[in-house]
């Protein structure tokens, strides 16, 4: 056998060589992507931990402090007796009312609330006095205690547990409309007779000053404005109530509805209920009857285009 035979003979060395090369091609291109992908890994990285931290410096966070003292911006309502009216309009105006009057407290400071500190009953209403109601048509004569009685917005007294209202009563006292009192000017209602119901309320308060239960209020003209609308409803939510004691139930009723510039009561809605219909008829009756006068032109002027806002104008019957 000649030489060339036995390599004509031996293919198979051939073919392991390829294999081998395509082998080694293979892994170079394995490789080659591995190690981009770890560069790219590490460009990655590197970028996020070397990029400069100038944009920080350049723009810092802005602080905006903003006042929420309670005289910033529409001061809270608080109607002021008149056994606590003040020539001398307090340092702190705390809250805004129909008359100035200084803080004072009956009992040391126990709370961290802008009021008084003095013993009563536990409920939701700021009460500072206790006294009975009188209307003014009856000449401000004190009603019986049996009668019902209203706090500031107003909310009223202990009454019984009425019985049970037939379908035509309710119809019959939904559809009832009463016959509106006489009313007094402006300026009467102002210095009107009537005062509403009112019972101490138990207060933990941080006014150190000693003296007889009152808070740091200023009289505005819009704080006056707002004595006369609620005298004008509470004289007609006593007599109204007193008329339908038989149909109403114990609970709150709030409204919330607009004043125009004219006086007339706008878009008034009941946003929380708790009694019956008979008693948001009695409610609902006493606003859309009162008769305000026009909003003074210098408080007109502040207000939107609505007019004045009276959101959560409450009433409300306890049961004791």
């Amino acid at each position: 056998m000649t030489t060339a035979d036995i390599m004509f003979a031996r293919p198979g060395s051939r073919t392991l060589d390829h294999e081998y090369d395509a082998r080694t091609v293979f892994l170079a291109l394995v490789a080659a992507i591995l190690i981009h992908l770890a560069v790219a890994c590490l460009l990655a990285a590197l970028s996020g931990v070397l990029s400069p931290t100038a944009s920080f410096e350049e723009n810092p966070v802005e602080l905006t402090f903003v006042d929420l003292s309670p005289v910033s911006k529409n001061p809270a309502f608080i109607e002021t007796d008149e056994s606590k009216k003040s020539a001398e309009a307090p340092k702190e105006k705390t809250f805004e009312s129909n008359a100035n009057s200084i803080a004072a407290s009956e009992l040391p400071a126990s709370g961290e609330a802008p009021l008084p500190s003095q013993a009563g009953k536990d409920r939701p209403s700021v009460d500072l006095e206790t006294h009975a109601y009188s209307l003014q048509m009856n000449g401000a004569q004190p009603q019986p205690s049996a009668a019902p009685r209203a706090n500031p917005n107003p909310a009223a007294a202990p009454q019984t547990q009425p019985g049970p209202v037939t379908a035509a009563e309710q119809f019959a006292m939904l559809t009832a409309r009463a016959t509106p009192a006489v009313e007094p000017s402006a300026a009467a209602q102002t210095q009107s007779s009537y005062r509403p119901w009112k019972e101490r309320t138990h207060i933990s308060g941080k006014i150190t000053n000693r003296g007889s239960s009152s808070v740091n209020a200023f009289g505005t003209p819009l704080g006056r404005y707002e004595k006369i609308l609620k005298d004008a409803v509470g004289s007609r939510w006593y007599t109204y109530v007193d008329r339908k004691r038989d149909l109403v139930n114990i609970g709150t009723l709030r409204l919330r509805f607009y004043i125009d510039r004219s006086g007339q009561v706008k878009s008034l809605k009941i946003t929380e209920n708790s009694s019956n219909e008979a008693f948001a008829n009695v409610c609902l009756q006493s606003v859309l009857e009162a008769h305000l006068p026009p909003i003074p032109e210098d408080v007109a002027n502040t207000l939107p285009s609505e007019g004045l806002e009276v959101d959560g104008f409450t009433f409300t019957i306890y049961p004791n």
